[in-house]
């Protein structure tokens, strides 16, 4: 069975993209990423959740910031990337509920009213939209360096001081560069990853 999805858009998305760890220096512009994200809003998140947050990083002065809290030769590939981006769990997303599910207004409190539930709830969907935006940075003919390689709880207290968001991915964006790509990894063959029961 074919995709809908003609195949020049399925290797842009998956089959030919890969992280990228070097990039150019043509700028990546407010109007890409906001093309970006008004395109993966749409995917679905549990009750339209949405608690995912993305701070951009632009200045000289805020990446500088952001690479102290960085591991290994990550420090370098994001001073040289056009863009990065620190994914974030908005730990209070539930406020925003009533106008984003407002099919069931009392969501918010019967569900997210202890901290702890809204941590792993906002967490799990959170990762679901930054593979979202991957795919997003893809579609826009750019290329995505995923990293977890960051003292997470340092990009808080640096970034986030007021406890209310708390970050578990850093992403550099731009057009690749020389050698930017290692070599592609093998994958997990369909009848070792899937299973019917």
């Amino acid at each position: 069975m074919s995709l809908a999805l003609d195949a020049a858009a399925q290797d842009l998305l998956f089959r030919e993209a890969q992280t990228a760890n070097t990039f150019t220096d043509e700028p990546v512009t407010d109007e890409q990423i906001q093309a970006v994200y008004d395109l993966v809003k749409y995917g679905p998140t549990a009750f339209n959740q949405t608690p995912l947050r993305i701070t951009l990083v632009r200045s000289q002065e805020a990446r500088q910031r952001l690479v102290r809290h960085a591991m290994g030769s990550n420090g370098p590939k994001t001073l040289s990337a056009p863009l990065t981006a620190i994914l974030s769990v908005d730990l209070d997303f539930h406020e925003k509920l009533p106008t984003l599910f407002p099919a069931a207004p009392g969501i918010k409190d019967a569900f997210f009213s202890e901290a702890a539930s809204r941590e792993v709830a906002g967490t799990q969907n959170a990762t679901l939209q930054a593979g979202y935006f991957i795919v997003g940075i893809r579609a826009a003919g750019l290329a995505a360096g995923p990293m977890t390689g960051y003292d997470f709880s340092g990009i808080d207290k640096e970034f986030f001081g007021d406890g209310k968001q708390k970050s578990f991915l850093v992403i550099n964006i731009g057009k690749p560069g020389t050698d930017a790509f290692s070599p592609r990894s093998p994958r997990l063959a369909f009848d070792e990853a899937v299973t019917a029961v």
